[in-house]
């Protein structure tokens, strides 16, 4: 019964206070406002970092001074900067993918990195690492565009191997000219499939 006796009495009070809840109403509106420009602000930020992502092989910083993860995470930042949607997917039972990519123009990538210590005298990246990169990506992954990546060398046998099953080698040479540039990595390849129908840039 008291609470039923204090309902008129708050109506009393509201309707004599009738503009208090108006301005919690607005002073809520605001807050929503200022949250909303403050993560849009920080995506822009973040859209434009990417943006403006250079990448050196050597020196402090560079790509030849990171660890393995380390390393598939760059190419993953190197593809978002590109503009794609991209994820490293590297660790156990990755199936020979460390990222995985889809393209402004609907091409789905696979990436293989071989981070190198030593990428002048250490060993190049052989042929089976080909071979398991388009047998699991034809079982697994059945992206379009299967690349392998790395910041030393290929063997002969990679090389010839990569061109006739339409195997994207990024060698040392390209990755720094992809990393430290701002050209997306499919504009410096002499070809790449077609976009997927209805995709545009």
């Amino acid at each position: 019964m008291v609470v039923v006796g204090l309902v008129p009495a708050l109506l009393r009070w509201l309707f004599a206070h009738w503009w208090l809840p108006l301005l919690l109403s607005a002073a809520g509106a605001a807050v929503g406002v200022a949250v909303v420009r403050g993560r849009l602000a920080r995506a822009a930020a973040a859209r434009e970092r990417r943006r403006r992502l250079r990448l050196a092989l050597t020196g402090p910083g560079g790509l030849d001074q990171l660890g393995h993860r380390a390393f598939e995470f760059a190419v993953r930042d190197l593809l978002r900067r590109d503009g794609c949607r991209a994820e490293q997917v590297g660790g156990g039972g990755d199936q020979s993918a460390d990222v995985l990519a889809t393209d402004p123009l609907g091409r789905r990538w696979v990436l293989q990195c071989k981070h190198k210590q030593d990428p002048a005298g250490g060993s190049a990246v052989g042929v089976g690492v080909l071979y398991a990169l388009v047998g699991t990506n034809e079982r697994v992954h059945r992206a379009q565009v299967p690349v392998v990546v790395t910041n030393g060398r290929f063997t002969g046998p990679a090389v010839r191997w990569g061109r006739e099953q339409d195997v994207v080698l990024v060698d040392r040479e390209l990755l720094g000219r992809w990393a430290a540039g701002g050209r997306p990595l499919w504009e410096l390849l002499p070809r790449v499939p077609a976009p997927r129908p209805g995709r545009h840039h």
